[in-house]
């Protein structure tokens, strides 16, 4: 009986090399890149509320207000409340409220 000569993929050291890269990137830049999501997100939900609100679009239309490099941002808004969020999943999220008379207003970041 032949028994072929089979190379095995070492697939376990494979995630564990690519689980440690990402960890190693994100303590290396994980600080700039929240920094840049809770800019982003802040912008993002400005421009989203004054869209809705103030313009009377739909929120589906808002994202097209948004500079390149934000298409990880998602919308989503309260009527009752007629503020809108931006966030980037388990990244940061922020939200910007309808005021009458202030226009759309950020709510104050915490840390």
């Amino acid at each position: 009986m032949a028994t072929a000569n089979r190379k095995r993929i070492p697939w376990l050291g494979i995630v564990l090399a690519l689980v440690a890269i990402f960890v190693v990137a994100w303590w290396l830049f994980g600080d700039n890149a929240r920094s840049f999501a809770k800019t982003g997100t802040a912008y993002g939900a400005k421009t989203a509320c004054s869209c809705r609100y103030i313009s009377g679009r739909d929120l589906d239309s808002c994202g097209d207000d948004f500079i390149s490099g934000m298409a990880l941002i998602m919308l989503s808004e309260d009527e009752a409340a007629r503020s809108v969020t931006a966030s980037m999943p388990f990244v940061a999220d922020n939200t910007a409220q309808f005021r009458e008379g202030f226009g759309c207003v950020l709510e104050p970041w915490e840390g």
